[in-house]
């Protein structure tokens, strides 16, 4: 198996960014009066768009104005945080320039915001291995729904079989298997190795060096 074609989940499988988003969040739903979430419940719903988890998250039916303006002071908090409180995982600047030298095409799809994802990956320093980067705002659905994975494949006109989706959530491992391309669940990010066995993913890594030899590391359920 060839996995030539890796595309990569940004938050909390390229990027440390549980503390940014607990900050931003809870500030966020905090200056709206709301209850804040705990750690744990925005954790668990990192992966997926604000647009979706916030209503989640939030005891309270918004309104379309009252909704729009949570997004705004939460993606105001996380500008404020995200230089302090946020960071690349030990190794993946490496392990990238690996397997860009390696000839595989990187490409990262997130649940954040393109212009927000340049910007992150641009601050880390990592933009340069990615041929192309895909937002929310690309795509008329949310993860898990294979959306992103798709269009990056009619894109580049990819092969399933040549196709890996690395996340660290198992909303990545069900977009993956949804587009029927092989998956990487990854345990250094916001779900627990339990949860993401479950998920029964092609691939399980523990550590970010192991993603240059995928084909040595399939997951037995």
């Amino acid at each position: 198996m060839n996995n030539k074609n890796m595309i990569f989940d940004f938050d909390g499988t390229l990027a440390d960014s549980k503390q940014c988003s607990v900050l931003a969040t809870q500030q966020a739903f905090s200056e709206f009066g709301l209850v804040e979430p705990s750690p744990e419940l925005i954790e668990h719903y990192m992966g997926i768009p604000i647009e979706v988890s916030f209503k989640e998250m939030a005891e309270i039916e918004f309104t379309e104005e009252s909704f729009q303006e949570l997004l705004i002071n939460f993606r105001k908090a996380y500008k404020e945080h995200e230089n302090d409180a946020l960071s690349v995982f030990p190794y993946i600047p490496k392990v990238l320039e690996r397997l860009v030298e390696d000839g595989k095409q990187l490409y990262v799809v997130s649940s954040k915001k393109s212009d927000v994802l340049l910007r992150n990956l641009q601050t880390l320093k990592i933009d340069t291995y990615f041929k192309d980067i895909i937002g929310s705002d690309k795509v008329s659905h949310y993860k898990p729904h294979p959306a992103g994975i798709l269009k990056i494949m009619e894109l580049y006109e990819l092969n399933h079989e040549e196709t890996v989706m690395i996340g660290d959530a198992i909303f990545d491992l069900q977009m993956a298997k949804a587009a029927g391309v092989n998956s990487c669940g990854v345990t250094w990010g916001s779900h627990s190795k339990e949860k993401l066995q479950e998920e029964n993913p092609t691939f399980l890594v523990d550590d970010v060096k192991q993603l240059l030899e995928l084909e040595m590391h399939y997951y037995s359920a």
